[in-house]
């Protein structure tokens, strides 16, 4: 993408406020608002059947909602017809037509809206320009690769220069490393364009990679909204806990605002309604990997905050190794640490955590 390159377009701002969907008996979206920002990205983070499709969908109109309103630019589209919203959509299947060729398929939202053949032409080499593909203009889908095929489509939603672009899980059908570049190619067009996105995703690496914020959704409802770091580093439920990011499962006590685990007590970031002041509760404590610390087992294991363990596993990641240790109860845990710090299976090691504030949750 050249440097010098002019931003094409501006996004605006998109709005659901109090969006129910129901569908017969069920309901699928329980009054969900979510507000972003002009060129704002934004992900819509959850498990399958979570409603992060629904809602996209109501927001493009293709779902009609049941309660509740949605905006674009500050005017109310809830009973718009999606094409006339003035959105982009990108999905998984790329509906690319086979008959045309790269820049027929990139031209054809501008040639259904009438727009003069020289603007078409212009607006069609600049978006080519800006995905990359300007040498592949004549080619057809079936003479490119998926991730080619996925930046025509999203030149294709971008070209019409829409009010908001939509996409939903448009990588997932791509290998790991096509989707990571691919990723970035998408955060960076979003970013130059000023373009106001709403991705839908069920990776939550995906998610926090390229999100200026982040709403999880849990069974029709948003869980918690906030920035990457917010979301990873204070997660609001075990749920987000659990599901963001990789996180141990930890029996423990609670001692004040503190709890108990293998010896160690660690801070804790909000105390479950209803155990506030019960001393001693049980409860699920969420530590991240990282957060592991691992030694020789003659350097404290069972002193000062250390508890012992037996090393299960140990897998090479390149720059980290991830170790599963397991106690004298049972019990196992995953550490995350440098790559120089080698384990051994069947090795007794020392167990201490970092002083991290953690989640916890009335253990089950």
């Amino acid at each position: 993408m050249p440097a010098d390159h002019a931003p094409t377009t501006a996004g605006q701002s998109v709005a659901l406020e109090g969006v129910t969907k129901t569908y017969g008996s069920t309901t699928v979206l329980h009054g969900v608002d979510l507000a972003l920002d002009p060129g704002e990205l934004l992900c819509l983070l959850g498990p399958s059947g979570c409603g992060k499709t629904t809602a996209l969908r109501c927001i493009a109109g293709l779902e009609a909602v049941s309660a509740g309103r949605v905006r674009i630019g500050g005017q109310e589209v809830t009973d718009v017809p999606v094409h006339r919203r003035d959105i982009g959509m990108v999905f998984q299947q790329y509906s690319l037509f086979p008959h045309l060729s790269v820049a027929k398929n990139v031209e054809f939202g501008l040639d259904m809206r009438r727009v003069a053949k020289a603007e078409r032409r212009t607006r069609v080499g600049e978006m080519l320009e800006i995905v990359g593909l300007s040498h592949l203009a004549e080619r057809f889908p079936h003479e490119l690769s998926g991730g080619q095929q996925q930046r025509v489509a999203l030149a294709r939603a971008l070209v019409t220069r829409p009010r908001a672009l939509l996409l939903d899980e448009p990588l997932s059908a791509l290998d790991a490393k096509v989707r990571v570049r691919l990723r970035e190619q998408i955060r960076a067009i979003q970013t130059e364009l000023g373009m106001t996105c709403v991705f839908v995703t069920h990776d939550q690496e995906e998610a926090l990679a390229i999100s200026d914020r982040v709403a999880v959704m849990e069974a029709g409802r948003i869980a918690q909204l906030g920035t990457p770091e917010e979301l990873y580093r204070r997660p609001a439920s075990s749920f987000v806990a659990d599901f963001v990011g990789l996180s141990n499962r930890i029996d423990g006590e609670l001692s004040g605002e503190r709890v108990l685990v293998h010896g160690a007590e660690l801070p804790v970031l909000a105390t479950p309604s209803g155990l506030t002041g019960v001393a001693g509760a049980r409860v699920t404590a969420y530590v991240r990997p990282e957060h592991v610390r691992l030694g020789a087992a003659g350097n404290g294991a069972g002193a000062d905050g250390a508890d012992a363990a037996v090393v299960l596993s140990s897998g090479f990641l390149g720059p980290i190794r991830r170790t599963v240790v397991q106690f004298a109860d049972g019990s196992t845990l995953a550490a995350q640490h440098g790559s120089e710090a080698e384990f051994r299976a069947g090795e007794r090691v020392a167990v201490a955590f970092a002083p991290e504030a953690v989640t916890v949750a009335p253990r089950i």
